[in-house]
């Protein structure tokens, strides 16, 4: 019990941390304060609900009779495009690959102006703003909303 606590305080001094260097870099500003605190907190927020949201939606899908028979986990969607966003999916594949994947990284783009197509890439990092590879093999099986 005490190395939960202790991994918690360590992920939280992290967090404050990187917010912190982010705020003095200059890149919240040109982000905005308020959306990079609403990314990271909602990046936490996917995380402490991935395991519990990953449950409901495979037995939703046992239930309906469309059972998923690859692995699959919840992650974090970080949105290229306008602005900063965060939400959820559900990525499923083989063991090996769905533990790979650390995000979704989503790509806002229009078709001939006349059609908005979002890209769903499963990724190998959290920061695709940093570096990211595909993940191969690993398919979005859900799309979760989170109200912040």
């Amino acid at each position: 019990m005490r190395r939960c606590v202790s991994l918690r305080k360590g992920k939280s001094v992290l967090i404050i941390v990187s917010v912190m260097v982010l705020l003095l870099s200059g890149i919240a500003y040109t982000v905005g304060v308020r959306d990079l605190i609403s990314v990271v907190g909602g990046g936490l927020l996917v995380k402490s609900l991935a395991e519990p949201i990953n449950s409901f939606i495979n037995e939703v899908t046992l239930n309906k009779g469309v059972k998923n028979m690859s692995a699959t986990k919840v992650v974090p969607i970080v949105s290229v495009g306008s602005g900063l966003y965060i939400g959820a999916a559900q990525v499923s594949g083989s063991a090996n690959a769905v533990a790979q994947t650390k995000a979704v990284a989503r790509l806002e783009v229009s078709f001939q102006g006349r059609a908005r197509v979002d890209i769903l890439i499963p990724i190998d990092s959290e920061n695709p703003l940093e570096r990211f590879r595909r993940v191969q093999g690993v398919g979005v099986s859900a799309i979760i909303d989170l109200k912040l």
